[in-house]
């Protein structure tokens, strides 16, 4: 009657060998992020500055970022599909792009109320210490930005790594001249205002990446695709009466799928209607992976009375 047909094979997770190509700047990513970590947050505490504190925090969800993204990838490249998991640990890496944006925007929030409370009686902060730790903080996350610039448009996941390392970067900026003005003006107005500069450049890119991962979880369509418009291509195809139950989703990074029934012309050859509906999908919209139910136009009735 019907016929149903998943055509290609699920690629690697993050974009086809992205993950395997990737893997090792993330773990040398993990280590630069984390030992200048350590030495921003002991002088910060020294010193009492804002700006550095401010920088530690995002240097500590780069070095959680890029542990939960590792982890993430390990994790789906090891995984396999059983009974019961027939997608595997994919979405692993969506999940830790999400958790990586609800911590920077903790972070720009707590930095955010710390710089308000300081305005009304700013700190003296050693302007030298913070200049020099500043200069080391901007060699080592230009390193890790990077390690990272390639892998961050291929995969969502090494992308919310690249974007709290780019935050970070122009955190590094934004304490250097901290430092620079308290050393050569003794402004001390000049550190809360950096950290609260800090706190809001992170935001919006933080939100545009919580989304991102939010409209994978949901389910919702890619935004780059007119799901409209790719119905009405599929009514095109020859022997093509109706298109239902259209659906098209993101699993990963570079994994979309779609899936749809097909009601067909009663002369109509199923195996012709199904071969020239996975070339256009793949052709047009770039979807290798379409599960397709080619079916006769009199049993269509059946999928209406669904409620959902």
């Amino acid at each position: 009657m019907g016929q149903g047909h998943g055509h290609g094979h699920l690629p690697p997770p993050g974009g086809g060998s992205a993950s395997a190509r990737h893997l090792n700047r993330l773990w040398l990513s993990f280590a630069i992020s984390a030992a200048f970590m350590l030495v921003e947050v002991v002088v910060s505490m020294t010193t009492s500055s804002l700006a550095l504190a401010s920088d530690a925090a995002h240097m500590f969800t780069d070095v959680l970022g890029v542990g939960m993204a590792l982890a993430a990838i390990v994790l789906a490249r090891r995984s396999r599909r059983t009974r019961n998991r027939t997608f595997g640990l994919y979405r692993a890496e969506v999940l830790a792009a999400l958790a990586n944006a609800v911590l920077l925007f903790g972070v720009a929030g707590y930095v955010l109320y710390e710089a308000v409370g300081r305005l009304a009686a700013p700190p003296e902060v050693p302007g030298l210490p913070v200049l020099l730790v500043a200069a080391g903080g901007l060699v080592a996350n230009l390193a890790s930005f990077l390690l990272l610039r390639d892998g961050a448009q291929e995969s969502l996941n090494v992308r919310g790594a690249y974007l709290e390392v780019l935050a970070d970067l122009i955190g590094s900026v934004g304490v250097l001249v901290s430092g620079a003005i308290t050393l050569l003006f003794g402004w001390r107005y000049a550190d809360p205002l950096i950290g609260v500069a800090i706190g809001l450049f992170v935001l919006p890119r933080t939100w545009k990446l919580a989304r991102r991962a939010v409209h994978i979880l949901f389910q919702h369509a890619p935004e780059r695709l007119d799901v409209a418009e790719m119905s009405s291509r599929l009514t095109q195809v020859a022997g093509v009466n109706e298109v239902h139950d259209l659906h098209v989703w993101t699993l990963t990074s570079g994994m979309e799928v779609a899936s749809a029934h097909l009601a067909t012309e009663a002369n109509a050859d199923p195996a012709v209607v199904l071969a020239a509906a996975q070339r256009l999908l793949a052709e047009e919209y770039r979807i290798e992976h379409a599960t397709l139910q080619v079916e006769p136009t009199t049993s269509a009735h059946r999928c209406h009375e669904l409620s959902w």
